[in-house]
């Protein structure tokens, strides 16, 4: 019988899977698709006699994943995918799973279908090795993180890692191999300014023009991006009028925040409080909708120490990483805000994420499921994380 860590990947059946996986369409809010990539992954882990507990958490979504080699209070680790893609109905049609050289490529291949294949399959090789014996390990795979922050799925995300010893989260490590300690947080807001309408040459001085009010929101907003705290604001969707010869009686704005500093989303929204409060163009009124999607993930000293074990096995196995704060979002923003140590980027290397440039480095889907797997092993030994 062979050793536990000699080969984790085979690498054909490996290819084979992730081509399934991902030349099936699992937009967000098309949960037949997510569903398809839900019910592979349902009986793959029923097949290590594993528990999975399918969670319906909103008819527009795909069902979410919890799964559990057995009944527990607590568990030594919870490891966090997401099973939906960025990419719309018929991605997958047109740009189908492909290889070019050692890269390969189609829609959802690195972000993240391939970090939640790895995982099976190195849990599946610690299972067959007698390595999960009396320990406790969970994993959760959702499908509402792309496009709408996993809303449905993010109360669940805590709930787990409240339980959890610590949180290991399979989204692609960074096209140089670094995995992922912070991440800032996310607010998103929609703006919707009220004016009042007129016709621009024959009654204009009776109209408000809320593009003009909300111009003044735009420039006061992004003046409020500040790089030193590395905060950005930016306005990202702009929407007004009917007619160039009509005055706008309503306009609308979609605004992106990122932050490490929660004061700076109290600083923003003081901001726009005050415009809100004292108008430009008289007699318009603007509506505030929105708020934080994802808290930031900052790391704390029990974070330290799950890095300073990874950094351990990652030298033994010889596999070379750094460490890198992200501006994206992911689940683990939520497990960390729950007080559990989190590290992200665990899965297979590559990049191009929600692009057609989508990637995943072939060649490194063996070490760095050797090194989830010794990660998994040196957790479920330590009582100090």
């Amino acid at each position: 019988m062979k050793r536990w860590n000699e080969t984790i990947i085979d690498a054909a059946r490996y290819q084979e899977e992730l081509a399934y996986l991902v030349n099936i369409d699992s937009s967000s809010s098309e949960p037949v698709g997510a569903g398809k990539v839900a019910a592979f992954f349902q009986e793959q882990y029923e097949q290590l006699g594993w528990q999975v507990e399918p969670l319906q958490l909103a008819p527009s979504i795909g069902p979410c994943l919890k799964i559990t080699n057995g009944p527990a209070a607590h568990y030594d680790l919870l490891l966090l995918a997401h099973l939906d893609t960025v990419f719309p109905l018929g991605t997958a049609a047109k740009r189908p799973f492909s290889r070019h050289g050692n890269r390969a490529m189609g829609p959802g291949v690195i972000d993240c279908k391939g970090g939640a294949l790895s995982g099976l399959y190195v849990l599946r090789t610690l299972q067959e090795h007698d390595l999960l014996r009396n320990k406790h390990i969970c994993v959760f795979l959702n499908s509402d993180h792309e496009g709408i922050s996993s809303c449905y799925s993010k109360t669940v995300n805590q709930e787990l890692a409240k339980k959890s010893t610590c949180v290991l989260v399979l989204e692609c490590g960074r096209a140089n191999g670094n995995l992922v300690y912070k991440r800032k947080g996310i607010a998103r807001y929609h703006l919707t300014v009220t004016g009042r309408s007129a016709h621009a040459g024959v009654d204009y001085q009776n109209g408000r023009n809320a593009i003009e009010e909300l111009a003044h929101w735009i420039i006061a907003l992004q003046e409020a991006t500040d790089l030193t705290k590395e905060t950005t604001v930016n306005v990202g969707l702009v929407k007004g009028g009917t007619a160039i010869n009509a005055v706008p009686g309503e306009a609308k704005a979609a605004v992106d925040v990122r932050y490490y500093d929660p004061q700076e989303i109290v600083r923003i929204e003081q901001l726009m409080q005050e415009l809100q409060h004292h108008p430009h163009v008289k007699d318009t009124s603007v509506n505030i909708a929105g708020g934080i999607t994802r808290p930031p993930m900052l790391p704390t000293e029990k974070t330290r120490k799950l890095m300073q074990l990874i950094e351990k096995q990652g030298e033994r196995l010889g596999i070379d990483f750094g460490w890198t704060a992200s501006g994206g979002g992911s689940d683990g923003s939520f497990a960390a805000d729950a007080g559990t140590p989190t590290i992200d980027g665990m899965g297979p290397v590559g990049g191009g994420a929600h692009t057609e440039r989508e990637y995943l480095e072939i060649d490194s889907v063996e070490p760095r499921a050797h090194l989830l797997a010794a990660v998994i092993k040196a957790v479920l030994s330590q009582d100090n994380i």
